[in-house]
């Protein structure tokens, strides 16, 4: 880990990934109830319960993360021809070139950002950015946890869709921007995390300055070989620490409104 003034970029790839938190405490806490959800088969709650024994097999041991993961139907956020498939480990076609991560990514990045110091000391995050909106699952995810999300999205057509898709599970903590998510969101900054589904060679310098002290920013970014790792930036009083973790694969960050 390395400490400046402000966070040297871009990163070198290879950081070991961290060790895992036994997950025995979040599988028992992940098994009680789950939002209700209609159909049978792949969507229903029983495989939906089956994905996050298996992300806490995987690690994720904080039993938050794991009940949010288990309460969110994640098959009402994909195309009805992939709902078969929407709770199996694997990234999906979302449209308009973009994917739906793979549950275990999203856990991952999620129950990092609750590692942030500034939500170690309230014991909840308050204002968390989310960059790059997506189908709005992981935004879904993130509600159950945190007191508002600011979630960015640059497509039109995949914010419009996103909102579709978020308007039946009524979550009223969330809020969808039309907007470049390179440029943050400054109306509601300062954020005790920001969480980017997105990665460049570079993390934006928005990014940095509209994060709070005792915040934490999750990100994926690009080395010189082309390869992406997830990276850790939490804000101190004396500046940005950051970490380099695991090897991930997100599409490319960019910029504007299309």
């Amino acid at each position: 880990m390395t400490a400046s003034r402000k966070p040297g970029f871009p990163a070198r790839l290879g950081g070991a990934p961290k060790p895992a938190a036994s997950p025995a405490a979040g599988a028992r806490a992940a098994a009680g109830p789950a939002a209700v959800t209609q159909g049978l088969g792949m969507d229903s709650d029983a495989v939906r319960q089956r994905m996050v024994r298996r992300l806490a097999q995987a690690g994720i041991g904080r039993a938050e993360v794991l009940q949010s993961m288990g309460s969110v139907p994640r098959h009402l956020f994909v195309d009805t021809a992939l709902a078969a498939q929407a709770y199996e480990e694997t990234s999906l076609p979302i449209g308009w070139g973009q994917t739906i991560s793979k549950p275990a990514v999203v856990a991952r990045m999620v129950d990092l950002l609750l590692g942030a110091p500034g939500a170690q000391a309230q014991g909840k995050l308050a204002r968390v950015l989310e960059i790059g909106t997506g189908c709005g699952y992981q935004a879904a995810v993130l509600a159950q946890l945190v007191r508002e999300v600011y979630t960015v999205e640059r497509l039109r057509a995949m914010h419009e869709r996103a909102r579709d898709r978020l308007r039946p599970l009524r979550l009223a903590n969330v809020h969808l921007i039309l907007g470049d998510g390179m440029l943050g969101y400054a109306p509601g900054a300062p954020y005790a995390g920001i969480i980017a589904a997105a990665g460049g060679e570079q993390l934006p310098d928005a990014w940095c300055e509209q994060l709070a002290v005792g915040g934490r920013l999750v990100a994926p970014v690009a080395g010189a070989g082309g390869g992406q790792a997830l990276m850790v930036i939490d804000r101190t009083a004396q500046g940005f620490v950051q970490n380099v973790l695991e090897a991930v694969h997100f599409v490319p960050l960019k910029s504007g409104v299309a």
